[in-house]
């Protein structure tokens, strides 16, 4: 049907040589970064030539003792979140091992561990590798996309404990040169996750295709096992790190501002260490995993269906890649747009935080568009056919463009929309700050009606872009909206990220005695943090929704379901069970964060009570015991959730069949995205509602404090309230939809052989 302008030899050194740009660029953010130094004494600082970056006439007096606590809070948190990392990873990697050989028993057993080839599924004529060999390659794929996931998160976390105090330090020469900082530090984390997967991704193809040659559906079919590693790692990453960040956060907040009355990520209170290791675990970490694991699974779910289209039919190389090399463009396009942020503009007042960072979304959107008409021009054949449920759907190349661009686009009014309803600059927050004047009552009402409120245009959006993408170019349009959604997930995890480490950086100050007009800096660094942290929720949501949708037309088409009748009982059941799920899920998550959150007051009221001098500031609060609380309950309670997500697929498809299990896929994505989005903006609000009241910057905003007031303590209850829904439930959902579709998907052929066990007993 035509040829492509780039050749495959093109193709072949276009995409790892992004990948290793992406990865170089974000070695030279890290070492702008490092040149702040912690350092005691002026002569060394002089003999590195940055002084400037230690000295402010403010802080002059007391610079050497500054410097020294700040260095000595950064490691004590860096120490924490590394010690959490590895004990979940080690409970984490006895499952992956688990789950590994089930993977490679249930695919073996298809066609009874048999190692001679086989009719194709797509074309009886043709004949294929054995179902053995893809068992194989899909453990394998399933191992390396869970390292890929642990590794991306945990470089995250180290990068970001890294940088949190070099941003307070900074902060002391202005807000801009803080937030340079704290925005390089973010741009580090989001090239390396990107360039990493698109790398090891790339190099898995070319390696698995040494075996199986010219067998394109079991070459692709094996790899989305990668997509599935990485989201069981985001799982547990996103769910455990939520449970920790969270109870430390309910029990520093309950205690010290409300009982206590003392400011927040004062030193004084025993579960600030605990409370600032949670948020690079849970907010750098899991958010790190969960959106590889939405990467990684909309590459697969695209790939796969491409390659039963004429692309891998015709074993045309270029436009079988076309995912790969929309997400290579991504790369180049977000590092343009990083410059915007970090050397083409200079931000210098507070009120320019919010719109540099919204900039970024635009820019990045813009010059992406442009990016993806240029790739759809040369990586693809002017038209084309894409598997359509059995048949072959004639598309044109400006057409897969538009399925990309509407995808992009979305992401863009998701973010927009998120921040509308997230930001204290727009109404809907300042009316919920507002609502604390007659108390925390009416503070939770009008939190909760704005999260249901918020629901809406994020929905249409998507919804738009499924009836496009779909119309277009059927279950393969909607897998490369979701990859349009997320192709400027470096930018996205540099906004996203820079919100847990403005936050560090704030605490750091406070806890490190530095002056109010400091903590006034990074308060106002960590309330724009809080926005684009709500901003990167809303865009892994809405990823979630399309790349969970594709992810089901390829189960539905790999388990051979002609159509899913919801009409039909074997369907019905599974809608309704499906769309219970997620309510399930997230009366787990919350009840866990509240279990802690129990034990970590009772530790910090015990603390306050029994430790003399505590409250004068006299004496030293045991931190080391908040942080195990945190660390024990987080592990514990992180399995009963995981294992809903990952046994629900196996147990329906086992003993109730594909069809059922199809209706409980479909219903747990209908209601898990409309949940996700309300739980993740409620909470933003009222975080926001909170520190709108906190800064007193306007007139009506000063009339509602100060900080201690009965307006400020219904405030924070509220906030209270929301910390679990927007940093554990909420994000956590995301990763239930893609988690199933996924899983359902590998196991497809095991569950069109085998399952449907108790229908086939009861016919």
């Amino acid at each position: 049907m035509g040829s492509t302008l780039l050749p495959d030899l093109g193709t072949d050194i276009l995409i790892p040589a992004c990948a290793v740009i992406g990865i170089v660029f974000s070695l030279v953010q890290w070492l702008l970064v490092s040149k702040v130094k912690f350092s005691p004494t002026v002569e060394s600082s002089n003999k590195n030539g940055y002084t400037e970056y230690l000295i402010d006439e403010e802080e002059s007096v007391n610079d050497h003792s500054v410097v020294l606590k700040c260095a000595e809070i950064q490691s004590a948190i860096s120490e924490g979140a590394t010690s959490f990392l590895f004990t979940e990873y080690q409970y984490v990697g006895i499952f992956m091992v688990g789950f590994a050989i089930l993977i490679f028993l249930f695919l073996g057993s298809v066609e009874g561990f048999s190692t001679s080839s086989q009719p194709c599924v797509f074309d009886k004529t043709k004949m294929c590798k054995p179902a053995l060999a893809t068992a194989l390659f899909s453990t394998i794929s399933f191992l390396l996309g869970g390292f890929t996931s642990v590794v991306s998160g945990f470089l995250g976390m180290k990068i970001a404990t890294y940088a949190n105090a070099r941003t307070t330090l900074e902060a002391r020469k202005g807000v801009g040169k803080a937030f340079i900082t704290a925005f390089r530090s973010g741009a580090v984390m989001g090239f390396l996750l990107a360039a990493n997967g698109l790398l090891v991704l790339f190099v898995t193809i070319n390696l698995f295709k040494l075996y199986y040659g010219d067998d394109w559906g079991g070459l692709f079919e094996a790899i989305t096992g990668y997509g599935l590693g990485g989201s069981s790692m985001a799982l547990f990453g996103r769910v455990g790190g939520g449970i920790y960040t969270k109870a430390a956060d309910v029990g520093a907040d309950l205690v010290g501002k409300v009982e206590r009355n003392i400011p927040e990520d004062d030193p004084r209170n025993p579960a600030v260490i605990a409370d600032n290791v949670g948020d690079n675990v849970g907010d750098i970490a899991g958010m790190g995993s969960d959106l590889f694991g939405s990467y990684a699974e909309s590459s697969c779910a695209a790939l796969v269906v491409a390659s039963i289209s004429s692309f891998g039919i015709n074993h045309e190389l270029t436009p079988m890649l076309y995912p790969l090399i929309v997400s290579s463009m991504g790369i180049i396009v977000c590092l343009i747009t990083t410059l915007f942020a970090t050397d083409f503009f200079e931000i210098k007042a507070v009120k320019e935080i919010e719109p540099a960072l919204k900039k970024q979304l635009i820019i990045s959107t813009i010059l992406m568009t442009i990016g993806i008409a240029f790739v759809s021009w040369i990586a693809l054949p002017s038209s084309f056919t894409i598997f359509n449920f059995g048949m072959q759907k004639v598309v044109k190349n400006w057409q897969l463009f538009l399925c990309v661009g509407v995808g992009l686009w979305a992401g863009l009014i998701i973010g927009f929309v998120t921040e509308y309803y997230t930001s204290n600059a727009y109404s809907p927050v300042q009316d919920v700050a507002d609502s604390c004047r007659t108390g925390a009552a009416t503070n939770v009402i009008f939190g909760l009606a704005l999260g249901y409120k918020s629901v809406i245009i994020p929905i249409f959006a998507i919804a738009l872009s499924i009836f496009v993408s779909f119309s277009f170019a059927a279950m393969y349009g909607i897998a490369v909206a979701a990859l349009g959604m997320l192709s400027t997930i470096a930018t996205g995890l540099a906004i996203d990220a820079y919100g847990p480490i403005s936050d560090n950086a704030g605490g750091i100050a406070e806890m490190a005695g530095m002056s109010h007009r400091i903590r006034e800096r990074t308060d106002a660094l960590d309330a724009a943090g809080n926005t684009t942290a709500a901003i990167g929720k809303g865009f892994s949501i809405g990823s979630a929704a399309l790349v969970s949708l594709a992810l089901f037309g390829a189960f539905v088409s790999r388990a051979a379901i002609s159509t899913v009748d919801v009409l039909t009982p074997k369907v019905f059941i599974g809608l309704i069970v499906g769309a219970m799920l997620p309510y399930w899920f997230s009366a787990m998550t919350m009840k866990s964060v509240g279990s802690a959150a129990l034990k970590m007051v009772e530790e910090v009221r015990r603390q306050f009570n029994t430790i003399p001098g505590l409250m004068e500031g006299s004496a030293k609060p045991d931190y080391a015991t908040c942080v195990k609380i945190s660390t024990d309950a987080s592990i514990k309670e992180m399995i009963p959730p995981g294992a809903l997500v990952m046994l629900t697929p196996l147990i329906v498809g086992f003993f109730f069949g594909v069809e059922t299990l199809s209706g409980v896929l479909a219903g747990s994505l209908v209601s898990g995205v409309q949940i996700a989005i309300s739980a993740s903006n409620t909470g933003g609000a009222w975080d926001n509602a909170k520190k709108y009241i906190e800064a007193g910057a306007s007139e009506h905003a000063k009339s509602l404090g100060p900080k201690g007031s009965d307006c400020h303590k219904a405030a924070v209850i509220g906030d209270t309230i929301g910390d679990p829904l927007k940093d554990t439930s909420g994000p956590s959902l995301n990763i239930l939809i893609k988690l199933m579709a996924v899983e359902s998907l590998v196991f497809a052929p095991f569950f069109a052989t085998h399952g449907g066990l108790l229908f086939k007993l009861w016919s």
